[in-house]
């Protein structure tokens, strides 16, 4: 099994997949971990440019190709080779955070990110989405106070340094696409304390297991 976590900055993924490692291995279930941008070695290097806030001069279609770079070495070298193995994945962020961010918040083209990800990733798409909403301002409030008290790394804060209108624009995006794909995104309102939050994605996933 598949399983992604997406949400803007401040939506409390890395919690969540925590709770999530603590039932698969409740139930004896292998699995692996990982996150995009980063996943992979290579990775880790692409993730220093996507996210070091000195880069503000990268332009869109740029930063839409070092994603996709990232991705299909991701694919190829971790996620697919565990898949095969047997293991369930979970991955911190995927595809549709590109759809989201380079797509609905950056204005590139929808169909040529499609196309890039037929490309590197050959379709793959995953089993099950936890969609982590709640408003930007509470996202970002979160998000910063974590990089304040050395939580998280202040050297990958380019996208916290977004405009209001950008993380609005990346939640609009995300809620998009679980209107599209409802079969798949479960939308769970992260604005809620992080065991209301927790008690949701185990509940529904434990349906799945």
């Amino acid at each position: 099994m598949f399983i992604t976590l997406e949400g803007i900055e401040g939506s409390g993924k890395t919690t969540q997949i925590d709770r999530i490692v603590k039932l698969l291995n409740q139930k004896e279930i292998p699995h692996l971990t990982t996150r995009e941008p980063g996943g992979t070695p290579i990775g880790a290097k692409i993730r220093s440019i996507l996210l070091d806030p000195e880069n503000r001069d990268l332009v869109p279609v740029t930063e839409l190709m070092l994603y996709a770079a990232d991705r299909a070495q991701h694919l190829e070298t971790c996620v697919k080779p565990a898949l095969d193995a047997g293991k369930t994945v979970i991955c911190d962020r995927y595809y549709d955070a590109t759809t989201v961010y380079q797509g609905f918040a950056r204005g590139l083209d929808l169909n040529l990110i499609a196309q890039l990800h037929s490309l590197c990733c050959k379709n793959l798409m995953p089993d099950i989405t936890f969609l982590l909403d709640l408003p930007p301002e509470i996202g970002l409030k979160r998000a910063w106070k974590q990089i304040d008290n050395g939580n998280r790394s202040a050297s990958e804060t380019r996208f916290e340094k977004e405009t209001l209108t950008f993380h609005r624009k990346v939640r609009e995006g995300y809620l998009q696409l679980a209107q599209n794909e409802p079969e798949r995104f479960f939308v769970i309102d992260a604005a809620q304390k992080a065991r209301h939050v927790s008690e949701k994605v185990i509940e529904t996933l434990s349906l799945m297991l």
